[in-house]
């Protein structure tokens, strides 16, 4: 590699993943620079110094950057950040999705438009502390899940942009969060014991509706009372606005019924939300608007693994429909609380094939 591609840009949240990252890439030689994008979340709120990317974050960043002895920047990603990731969150509420925003993120901010702002320092690559792997041949980049099973992050790049691949770097997808512990404490990162961060960054209250009701509206259907009903539209109750709710829900639902209710559904025309026995969150299949993939797409009739959501296991499936409007896969087994706006995941063994948006479940009729 010549010297102007070891130069590398590194995402440092201020966590012990990318500070490891970081370090590894030291120790292999790279010229490293550290940066930490500086986004909305951490403005106006009592908590706002402790989420991922807040005020803590940028200082322990920057006295890691100290100890390695690498330069450490700061970029203000806000306007990027609430275009692609505050402003599609806030929509697919009101419209009665569940948003991954992460996924929007990375997608975005965290790669695409870093990867613009470290061309311009003269870094050739961007690396953080995702785990996942990369593997770079002559004729292609491939998006590996991590090592660590338990901590793999591959569900949420679905949607980088494939051409960037060639350009990424993942330096601790190779290692389990133990061994990324225990490096830390080898090199005395400050970052070494630093708890995970578990909030929405730019909801550290962890009560998004606050967001919602600063965003949208006044009196915007998503907040405002509705019912909630049966599958043969039976109402059975009331609720204080849609957006609270998400498919599979249980909780804030109420009683009265000799066996729990679970959301099955969102419509938001008519304000409400669909409920119904354990037994009808089972769906066979699903729809994925407007598939992104890292590879060619697959085929009608190819097995893949699918992936539904954060931390579920992929599950088999076969390919019904692949179209460039979207793609219908059938599960080989039914799947619980497929959720529209949640992004599923297509993968060839460890390999990330793609994405998408869930636009639906594939329902089963109702038992007569």
């Amino acid at each position: 590699m010549t010297e102007a591609g070891r130069r590398v840009l590194v995402a440092m949240s201020g966590g012990v993943d990318s500070s490891v990252a970081a370090a590894v890439l030291v120790e292999a030689g790279y010229e490293v620079v550290g940066v930490t994008m500086k986004t909305f979340c951490y403005s106006g709120t009592g908590d706002h110094g402790k989420t991922c990317c807040g005020l803590d974050g940028i200082v322990d960043a920057r006295r890691v950057a100290d100890r390695l002895g690498i330069p450490h920047y700061v970029f203000d990603v806000e306007e990027e950040f609430h275009r692609d990731v505050i402003t599609d969150f806030v929509h697919e509420y009101a419209v009665g999705r569940t948003p991954n925003p992460c996924v929007n993120c990375n997608s975005n901010t965290k790669f695409r438009d870093l990867l613009a702002r470290g061309t311009q320092l003269g870094c050739a690559r961007i690396a953080s502390g995702h785990y996942v792997r990369i593997q770079h041949t002559s004729g292609e980049s491939r998006l590996l899940r991590g090592v660590d099973r338990n901590k793999d992050q591959a569900y949420f790049l679905w949607g980088l942009p494939p051409e960037i691949l060639p350009r990424l770097l993942f330096p601790v997808g190779e290692l389990t969060k133990g061994q990324v512990r225990e490096r830390a404490r080898e090199l005395g990162l400050v970052t070494a014991e630093k708890p995970e961060s578990q909030e929405i960054c730019f909801v550290p209250t962890g009560n998004y509706r606050d967001l919602l009701e600063r965003s949208l509206r006044p009196r915007h259907p998503a907040l405002e009372p509705g019912r909630i009903v049966l599958e043969d539209g039976t109402s059975v109750g009331e609720h204080p606005g849609y957006a609270g709710f998400t498919v599979g829900q249980r909780k804030g639902l109420g009683g009265g019924y000799s066996e729990p209710l679970y959301v099955l559904e969102i419509r938001p025309a008519e304000r409400e939300v669909v409920v119904g026995p354990r037994e009808r969150l089972f769906s066979p299949g699903m729809v994925i608007g407007a598939p992104h993939w890292l590879t060619g797409a697959p085929t009608e009739g190819a097995a893949v693994e699918v992936q539904i959501r954060h931390r579920a296991p992929s599950v088999p499936g076969t390919v019904v429909r692949s179209t460039s409007e979207g793609l219908e896969l059938r599960f080989v087994e039914p799947q619980r609380a497929v959720t529209p706006g949640q992004s599923a995941v297509v993968f060839d063994g460890d390999r990330v094939l793609g994405g998408g948006r869930i636009d639906a479940p594939v329902r089963e009729e109702i038992p007569a």
